[in-house]
């Protein structure tokens, strides 16, 4: 069995969106899913949230599955440029990996640049996928396009599904459970 870790994004908590759903979803199967809560959502920071996880990521493998949403998705990328070993696969939701030119480029900064070590990252994940939605209002598609060229990811675009979040309707997400164990 897997383990599986799940990472919010910014604003977020580990009770909202699907997180919860697909947390109950896989531990039914038998995964080890972990959700971790991270400090100062609001004004996220990247040497914080890595440092919140430091003991897991020395504990990924090639097993480990990682998922994120949003600003949560790019700490992904982050994790991949430091870890030793490969992991299983990682799941992008709705990223960020470029600057959006709006006020949130600012809030991303610290997680954005300085720039990918896209090589390290498709290295250290043996699937790499991104789930993003033709209407995202924060995020372009154009950006999830440019992302999956640049790691070499299978890309699913979903119709109508804004953020992928809660407000857009996301409490549970079935595809995205069923592309994990694909």
């Amino acid at each position: 069995m897997s383990s599986v870790f799940i990472f919010h994004g910014t604003g977020g908590t580990p009770e909202e969106n699907w997180f919860p759903w697909l947390k109950k979803e896989l531990e039914q199967i038998g995964h080890t899913v972990t959700v971790p809560a991270f400090p100062d959502t609001y004004h996220p920071n990247l040497e914080t949230w890595l440092a919140t996880i430091k003991n897991e990521m020395s504990e990924m493998n090639e097993e480990t599955i990682l998922v994120g949403h949003s600003i949560g998705a790019t700490l992904i990328l982050r994790i991949l440029e430091r870890l030793r070993n490969p992991i299983r696969s990682c799941f992008l939701v709705a990223p960020v990996s470029e600057k959006i030119g709006d006020e949130w480029d600012t809030l991303f900064s610290g997680f954005i640049d300085p720039p990918f070590d896209w090589d390290r990252i498709k290295t250290n994940a043996q699937k790499r996928e991104i789930l993003h939605a033709n209407n995202d209002p924060y995020i372009p598609l154009s950006h999830a396009r440019t992302l999956a060229n640049h790691i070499g990811a299978e890309l699913t675009v979903i119709s109508g599904g804004r953020h992928l979040n809660q407000a857009a309707g996301f409490t549970e997400f079935p595809l995205l459970r069923n592309r994990i164990f694909q």
